[in-house]
């Protein structure tokens, strides 16, 4: 009994003691980025398009959707008094979307009102795709860094096998560079796409509510036509 505790005791002794001379590794967010390989290059100049993308285009659809809050009613107001002039340099002043859209109608008073309404809606349109513009930038990120990331996978996975077949030894140590690779580079290629398509929904559904909001006050202005004449 006295010789198995002895023993026990050593055991005990011996693994304290190495755990206490193992040295404790930290690794920095980009030392483990570097550990990704030659393709987390390609995914951080991607990743840095779909930012800079998303958010000059935020900026231009929010300044491009802005309507002030008596905008319709101050150019209803001159149509009503007649003042067709004042009505169409006040919407000519007002550089946004809409206020281009009502501008091209008043342009056109006087013509039959389908034809109003045609130019309304190709000014409309050119104004939407304006607000589209550099949307398919992000929506081809979103497919790119997935498949780059599984090109990662498929370089740490060729790494691990070359490394074992050069040592003929498959330890955690020889295939622990191929693995961090792998995940490293699986990984970032996923978030980046998730990031640039998720941006890309977001900015498209905010232009559909604005093309809503825009037939609103198009079939408004009309009812203002309507009246006027």
């Amino acid at each position: 009994m006295y010789l198995f505790q002895m023993i026990f005791l050593q055991i005990v002794d011996t693994t304290a003691t190495a755990a206490i001379s193992l040295p404790s590794q930290k690794i920095t967010f980009f030392e483990l980025l570097l550990k990704g390989g030659l393709i987390m290059v390609p995914l951080l100049i991607l990743s840095i398009i779909a930012i800079a993308v998303m958010f000059e285009r935020y900026l231009a659809i929010n300044a491009a959707s802005k309507v002030e809050a008596n905008f319709f009613n101050n150019i209803k107001s001159m149509l009503s008094n007649g003042n067709v002039k004042g009505a169409q340099d006040f919407a000519d002043s007002n550089n946004t979307a809409i206020g281009k859209v009502i501008a091209e109608g008043i342009r056109y008073i006087g013509y039959p009102y389908s034809e109003i309404e045609a130019y309304m809606s190709d000014t409309a349109n050119i104004e939407l795709s304006k607000m589209e513009r550099r949307l398919n930038i992000l929506s081809i990120i979103a497919g790119i860094a997935p498949m780059l990331g599984f090109v990662g996978t498929i370089s740490g996975i060729i790494k691990i096998f070359y490394q074992i077949s050069i040592t003929d030894n498959i330890s955690i140590g020889v295939i622990s560079g191929g693995l961090y690779e792998k995940m490293i580079t699986s990984g970032s290629g996923l978030i980046v796409g998730l990031v640039a398509f998720a941006a890309y929904q977001l900015l498209l559904s905010k232009i559909d509510r604005f093309a809503l909001r825009m037939q609103e006050m198009v079939k408004s202005f009309r009812s203002v036509l309507l009246q006027k004449a």
